[in-house]
C-alpha cells in the first residue's frame, strides 16, 4: 500500500470520529499538507506532515505508516507521530482556563452563576407588601 486517501487515514488513526467528519474537515479547508488545503480524495504518502485545524489550535501529525482500516487506540502510535509545537498546547491550555470568554451577555440561557445571582437579587425584594 503506497498511498491512501487522506480522509480514510484521518479516520483510521482516530483523529476524527467518522469518515464523514474527516471529509467535511477537508472540504472546509481545515486539513493542510504543506500549508495547502487538501481535498478528501488526496492521496498521502509515508513521511508527509499533515496539519489539522481544530480551533483554537492546529495539530501536526507525521505519517509513519498507511492504513485505511480503523484501528484501536494503542496501535495508532505506529501509524503517526504527533509533531504539534508546544506553543499550540499552551494556546489550548489558555483557552481552557479562560472558560466562556466568547459568550455575549444576553444571548441564550443564563449560566448557573448568572441564574443564582438573579435568584439572589429577586429574593431580596418582597413583592407581597404594598408599600408603593
Amino acid at each position: 500500500m503506497d498511498e491512501v486517501r487522506i480522509d480514510k487515514w484521518l479516520w483510521a488513526v482516530r483523529i476524527f470520529k467518522t469518515r464523514t467528519v474527516a471529509s467535511e474537515a477537508c472540504k472546509k479547508g481545515r486539513v493542510l499538507i504543506g500549508n495547502v488545503a487538501v481535498k478528501p480524495s488526496r492521496n498521502i504518502r509515508v513521511g508527509e506532515i499533515i496539519d489539522v485545524k481544530k480551533p483554537p489550535i492546529t495539530f501536526s501529525f507525521k505519517v509513519l505508516a498507511l492504513s485505511d482500516k480503523r484501528m484501536g487506540a494503542p496501535k495508532v502510535s505506529g501509524f503517526m507521530e504527533n509533531v504539534t509545537p508546544p506553543d499550540q498546547y499552551e494556546l489550548m491550555e489558555l483557552n481552557r482556563i479562560s472558560g466562556f470568554v466568547d459568550r455575549q451577555r444576553g444571548t441564550g440561557r443564563p449560566t448557573k452563576k448568572e441564574r443564582r445571582d438573579l435568584e439572589q437579587f429577586t429574593d431580596s425584594f418582597d413583592f407581597d407588601e404594598s408599600d408603593f
